[in-house]
């Protein structure tokens, strides 16, 4: 089976895996070759998938489709990231959330910097006869 991983300008997953675990709106599945066609929404979560060579790797994923046509598994997240190993997952997780926050909170800043400007420019106009 191949797994294709996608976000909005970039291909995350591309390789041979023996399985994908993946929690979707109709609950949690486990898809394996020889698994029948199916089509569906991924929520929020964890996708596992084993590849070919061994180990386990995870994704964390928001929400998504994933399309299993043959042997592939197609899935397209708007936000996701490989988070390797489980022990790696909640370290890497945190990290992205805690970046993702500090860029939140700078554009909460700049958003008001320019609301005061804004406001700042339309007093004076209101000021000018």
């Amino acid at each position: 089976m191949r797994l294709l991983v996608t976000l909005p300008d970039a291909v995350l997953v591309d390789e041979p895996v023996a399985r994908v675990d993946v929690d979707t709106v109709a609950g949690a599945w486990t898809l394996l070759p020889r698994h029948a066609d199916v089509a569906t929404v991924v929520v929020p979560g964890l996708l596992r998938f084993e590849p070919v060579a061994g180990g386990e790797t995870f994704v964390a994923n928001d929400h998504g489709v994933l399309v299993k046509v043959g042997s592939d598994v197609r899935v397209a997240c708007d936000r996701a990231v490989v988070a390797g190993a489980l022990a790696e997952a909640t370290r890497t997780l945190t990290e992205r959330f805690e970046a993702r926050r500090e860029q939140e909170v700078r554009a909460r800043a700049a958003l008001a910097r320019l609301e005061a400007d804004l406001v700042r420019r339309l007093g004076a106009l209101r000021r000018t006869p």
